[in-house]
C-alpha cells in the first residue's frame, strides 16, 4: 500500500474510533470522511460498507478477548474466569456504542464481515463456559449462544442511559445466572 493510502486509511479508522465511540456505530460516515481530512471516495475504496469499517475496528477487539479467554483458560476458578472474561467482553462490546446490534447481526449472517471475527470471540467464551461445567461451576443448560445472548444483552443495556447507574447489579444477576451456587446446609 502506498504511503498516503496508508495514512489516509489510519486518519480514516482514527476518526471512525472517535466517532463511533462519541455517537455510536450508526455514525454517519460522511462525519466520518470529515473528520478524517478525506473524500467519501477514500472511504469507500478503504471500507466498501459501515460493516466493513465496523469489522476493522472491532476484530482486535475481538482477537483480544479470544486471547485472553485462553489466558482465562488455565484459571484454578473456572466460574470465576468466566465472570471475568464476561465482564471485559462487555465493557469492550460498550467501548463502541451501538455496536452490540452489529455483533449480533453478523453472528447469524456467515456474509457478514463481522462475522468471522465474532465467532471467533464467541467460540473462545463458550471454551471458558464448557471448562466452568466441567468443573460444576456453571450451568449445564447453556452453550456458548447463551453466553453470547447474556453478553449482548449486558452491554445494550450497558449503553441506555437509564440503566448506567445500575450496570454492575445487572451484570450479577444475569452473569450470575451461568453460574452454579454450591448449596449451605
Amino acid at each position: 500500500m502506498r504511503i498516503d493510502a496508508r495514512q489516509n486509511r489510519d486518519r480514516l479508522l482514527s476518526a471512525a474510533r472517535s466517532a463511533v465511540t462519541e455517537q455510536g456505530a450508526d455514525v454517519s460516515l460522511r462525519d466520518v470522511a470529515r473528520r478524517a481530512g478525506v473524500g467519501m471516495g477514500t472511504l469507500y475504496r478503504h471500507f466498501p460498507s459501515r460493516e466493513a469499517l465496523l469489522e476493522t475496528l472491532l476484530r482486535a477487539g475481538f482477537d483480544d478477548l479470544a486471547d485472553r479467554a485462553t489466558a482465562l483458560g488455565t484459571a484454578d476458578a473456572p466460574g470465576e474466569a468466566l465472570m471475568i472474561w464476561l465482564r471485559e467482553a462487555v465493557a469492550a462490546a460498550h467501548e463502541y456504542k451501538g455496536a452490540i446490534d452489529a455483533m449480533v447481526a453478523a453472528i447469524a449472517d456467515p456474509g457478514s464481515p463481522l462475522h468471522a471475527s465474532c465467532q471467533t470471540m464467541k467460540a473462545a467464551g463458550g471454551e471458558l463456559l464448557k471448562r466452568a461445567q466441567n468443573a460444576g461451576e456453571a450451568r449445564s443448560d447453556i452453550d456458548g449462544s447463551d453466553l453470547f445472548a447474556v453478553l449482548a444483552a449486558l452491554a445494550w443495556l450497558r449503553d441506555q442511559p437509564a440503566f448506567a447507574a445500575r450496570t454492575d447489579l445487572h451484570f450479577d444477576l444475569m452473569g450470575g445466572a451461568l453460574l452454579v451456587r454450591s448449596k449451605t446446609p
